[in-house]
């Protein structure tokens, strides 16, 4: 079992910026895939960004390229999501997840674990 729990999220005006983390905690974390994906209100949950176990393969939605960084710390089990120039369109709840994968998937099914989620508003 793997329990991951999401933090960060905030109320920016658009052109803001916001820091997200996760801390991992349980069995091996760090040999997960790990992922953030967001659902807005009405909306199905989508492939935000992901980082390989190692930190040495990423993979980004289009929307976000050039916006959003993702990092891990495996030695204090965490992954970060630095969010840049914000757009209301990005508003939505952001989960942490994590994935027995060698690469980044990007569909929720492939996901094993999942945090609660944290809430990100980007007013205009």
């Amino acid at each position: 079992q793997v329990q991951l729990e999401e933090s960060g999220g905030g109320s920016v005006q658009a052109g803001g910026s916001l820091r997200l983390s996760c801390a991992a905690s349980g069995r091996a974390p760090s040999i997960f895939t790990m992922g953030w994906f967001r659902q807005g209100p009405g909306q199905e949950r989508e492939f935000v960004v992901g980082i390989e176990m190692s930190g040495g393969l990423t993979d980004y939605r289009d929307s976000v390229k050039g916006r959003f960084t993702i990092s891990r710390d495996n030695s204090k089990n965490a992954v970060y999501l630095q969010m840049n120039r914000l757009e209301p369109e990005d508003t939505a709840i952001y989960y942490c997840a994590a994935a027995r994968s060698g690469t980044v998937p990007i569909w929720p099914r492939e996901y094993e674990y999942w945090g609660q989620g944290t809430q990100v508003t980007v007013s205009s």
